[in-house]
C-alpha cells in the first residue's frame, strides 16, 4: 500500500515591516505596532509581462508584502560601536577579530540554491523554475491569494516552494527566499517559512528578507528565534519593532537590566505603548532571572497584529475570540502548531491546518486520539470520537464500516474532515458487498490523504460503482487510480457532465489527464462544451511553462488558477489546464489528487 507521505506530510517545523501584517484576510496592511512608525506605502507597479490568472480573477489578497518604504542600500547610518571598535582595531587584529564569528571557509551557503527540501527527500528538481525570470515568479507569488482552494494544489505549492533548486535568473537569492517564505506565511505554513528564511545565512539576508524573517517567526510563535537575525535586522530598518526584540534577546540572555533599560526607554519615546508594549513586556517576562509579573488585558483593541499574535502565542495569552473571529484560515493553521496551547485549545487550529494541507490526515487523526479522555470537548465532539474509534479498531470489516457510517450520518458525509479522518480505515478495509454511496465516500476518503494504491484495489466493487450513487467513486477511480482501472463510458461521462459540476471537472480531469480524446472526448463533451482552448494570458503561460519541463513555474501557476476561496467558484477549464500541465511536467500523483479532489469537493 503506497500513500504519497513526501507530499502529503505534515509542514516541517524578522527587519521588522514597519508596514505590519494584518491577520485579516481582504485588509489593506496596518501598522505592526501602534500608529506613528510610518505610512502606508503604495503597492509596486505591476509588470506589463505578467499574465492574468483568468478573466474572473479574484481580487488582489489583503496580506501583500511591499517594503519599498524601506531606505535604499547607504542610506541608514552605520552602527556608531561597530565603527569606534573599527577605528582602535588594526587591519590585522579586526581580521582576526572578524574570524572568530565568521564561518570558515567552505561552510557559508550560496544563494545560487536555498531551500532545505532536497530532491532525495522529495524536493523538485534544481532546475525546476528553468529560465523563467525570478522577478516575474516574485511577483506572481505576491499577488497570488492564498489560502488556496485546493488542499493537493498546497501541498504541491509547498513542495516547491521549500525544494533546493536553483535560483531564478534577475532576483537576489534573498529576495527569492523572502517572497518564498511570504507565500508560505499567507498559506498557514509558518514553520515551513521559518525553515526556509533559516535556509540562509544571517550575513547574507536583505531587507526583504529580513522583514518576512520576522513575520515568519511571529508565525510560528518564536520571538526568541528573532535573536539570532536583530542586528541585522535593527541595521537595516528603524522600526521600533527591531528595538523590542532586542529587549527580548537580552532578557533570555540573562540580561535584564540591559532589557529593562530597552522597554523603559522605548515606553519613554512613546514608540511602544498600549497592548504591544504590555506583551513585549510579559515575554522578557519569562527570560532568565527576570522579576516581572504582567497582566495582558484586551479592553480597546481592536485588531490583531502579527506582533500581538506571536507574542501572545508564545507567552500563553488567550487572545480573545472575536479578534481570532477576524483572522482567516491561514491564523488558525499557524495556532495548530502553538508550542504553549492546550490541546483543546489547538483543536480549531488542527482542523484548519488540515483542511488546508498544513497538516497530514495522520496526524488529524492522532490529535484527535489525544482528546480522548478530555473532560471538556465541544457539542458532538465525544461522539464522533466514539465513531473514529470504531472506525479504526472494529472487531471486523463490517463493525468498522458501520463506525464510518455513523461519522458520515452525524454530519455532512463529503465534508474533507471527515474524509480525512478516516482515510487511513478505509484504506485498510477489505472490498466486501457494498452499495454506490459507501464506495463513493470511501474511495474519496482514500483519495483525499493520497491511498490510490489502497483506492484501486476498490476497482473490483463493479456492482457498487456502476449504480447511480456509485458514478462519484467511478470518477475519481477514474482520474485518481495511477493506472487506467474503471471502464470510461463516454455516454456515462457525457450523462455525468450534465448533470452537475462534478462531472464537468471528471471530464476535464480526464481530459487533462489523457485518458479520454479524440471522438469519445468530443461526445462526452457535446453538451457540457468545457471550452479546453488556453483563452487566456494564464492559461497560455501554464501551457508554455509545462513545455519548457519546468516543474517549479508550472506548480506557482496551478496556484495562481485556483486562488478561489471554494471549489464551487472553479472553473473546468481552469482544471483542465492545471492537470494537463502537472501531467506533462511528470507531476502526475499531484495532477491525480487534485482531480479526484475537484470531484469530491465540488
Amino acid at each position: 500500500m503506497r500513500k504519497w507521505r513526501w507530499v502529503a506530510g505534515v509542514a516541517l517545523g524578522g527587519v521588522a515591516l514597519s508596514i505590519a501584517v494584518p491577520l485579516v484576510a481582504g485588509r489593506a496592511p496596518t501598522s505592526l505596532l501602534p500608529p506613528g512608525f510610518g505610512d502606508e506605502p503604495p503597492p509596486p507597479p505591476k509588470p506589463a509581462t505578467q499574465p492574468a490568472p483568468s478573466s474572473t480573477q479574484p481580487p488582489k489578497p489583503g496580506l501583500q508584502l511591499d517594503l519599498s518604504d524601506l531606505a535604499p542600500p547607504g542610506a541608514l547610518p552605520p552602527d556608531a560601536d561597530n565603527a569606534a571598535a573599527s577605528e582602535e582595531l588594526t587591519p590585522e587584529e579586526l581580521a582576526a577579530e572578524q574570524q572568530k564569528y565568521d564561518l570558515p571557509p567552505g561552510a557559508s551557503r550560496s544563494l545560487d540554491k536555498v531551500g532545505p527540501l532536497v530532491e532525495a527527500a522529495g524536493g523538485l528538481p534544481h532546475n525546476a523554475f528553468g529560465s523563467t525570470s525570478g522577478e516575474y515568479l516574485a511577483i506572481l507569488l505576491r499577488e497570488t491569494k492564498a489560502p488556496l482552494a485546493s488542499r493537493w494544489g498546497s501541498i504541491l505549492l509547498r513542495r516547491a516552494l521549500l525544494s533546493s533548486s536553483d535560483t531564478p535568473r534577475g532576483i537576489n537569492g534573498a529576495d527569492w527566499a523572502a517572497e518564498r517564505a511570504w507565500m508560505l506565511v499567507r498559506m498557514g505554513e509558518a514553520d515551513a517559512a521559518r525553515s526556509l528564511v533559516q535556509s540562509v545565512d544571517a550575513d547574507q539576508y536583505s531587507k526583504r528578507l529580513y522583514a518576512v524573517a520576522m513575520q515568519a517567526y511571529l508565525a510560528s510563535a518564536d520571538p526568541v528565534g528573532l535573536c539570532s537575525i536583530q542586528q541585522g535586522g535593527a541595521s537595516s530598518s528603524q522600526s521600533p519593532s527591531w528595538r523590542m526584540a532586542e529587549a527580548i534577546c537580552a532578557s533570555f540572555a540573562a540580561e535584564q537590566g540591559r532589557a529593562s533599560a530597552i522597554l523603559n526607554q522605548t515606553e519613554r519615546k512613546g514608540d511602544v505603548t498600549g497592548i504591544d508594549y504590555r506583551l513585549t513586556e510579559k515575554i522578557i517576562g519569562a527570560g532568565a532571572n527576570a522579576r516581572r509579573s504582567v497582566k495582558i488585558e484586551w479592553d480597546g483593541v481592536s485588531q490583531l497584529t502579527a506582533w500581538r499574535y506571536g507574542l501572545a502565542m508564545a507567552a500563553n495569552v488567550d487572545i480573545p475570540a472575536p479578534l481570532m473571529a477576524q483572522a482567516g484560515s491561514h491564523v488558525l493553521a499557524w495556532q495548530a502548531r502553538a508550542p504553549m496551547l492546550a490541546p483543546f485549545a489547538r483543536l480549531r487550529g488542527v482542523e484548519a491546518a488540515a483542511r488546508l494541507g498544513v497538516f497530514s490526515s495522520a496526524a488529524l487523526v492522532d490529535f484527535y486520539s489525544g482528546l480522548q479522555g478530555q473532560e471538556e470537548l465541544p457539542d458532538g465532539m465525544a461522539d464522533r470520537l466514539d465513531y473514529l474509534r470504531d472506525a479504526y479498531a472494529g472487531v471486523d470489516g463490517d463493525d468498522r464500516l458501520e463506525g464510518m457510517r455513523s461519522l458520515w450520518s452525524a454530519g455532512n458525509g463529503w465534508d474533507l474532515l471527515n474524509l480525512l479522518s478516516i482515510s487511513r480505515a478505509a484504506a485498510a478495509l477489505p472490498v466486501m458487498e457494498i452499495n454506490g454511496a459507501d464506495a463513493s465516500r470511501l474511495i474519496a476518503a482514500m483519495l483525499s490523504a493520497g491511498y490510490d494504491a489502497s483506492a484501486l484495489r476498490w476497482a473490483s466493487a463493479s456492482e457498487a460503482l456502476s449504480e447511480a450513487d456509485g458514478t462519484d467513486g467511478w470518477a475519481m477511480l477514474a482520474v485518481g487510480a495511477p493506472r487506467m482501472a474503471v471502464r470510461i463510458d463516454a455516454g456515462r461521462l457525457k450523462d455525468y457532465a450534465e448533470d452537475g459540476p462534478r462531472g464537468r471537472m471528471a471530464l476535464a480531469a480526464l481530459a487533462g489527464l489523457g485518458r479520454i480524446g479524440g471522438q469519445s472526448l468530443r461526445d462526452a463533451n457535446e453538451d457540457a462544451a468545457i471550452d479546453l482552448a488556453p483563452r487566456t494570458r494564464w492559461a497560455r503561460a501554464i501551457g508554455a511553462a509545462a513545455s519548457r519541463g519546468e516543474r517549479g513555474t508550472v506548480a506557482i501557476l496551478a496556484a495562481v488558477g485556483m486562488q478561489t476561496r471554494s471549489w464551487g467558484e472553479m472553473s473546468a477549464a481552469h482544471l483542465y489546464h492545471i492537470v494537463a500541465a502537472l501531467h506533462r511536467v511528470g507531476l502526475d500523483p499531484e495532477a491525480r489528487m487534485i482531480a479526484a479532489e475537484a470531484i469530491m469537493r465540488s
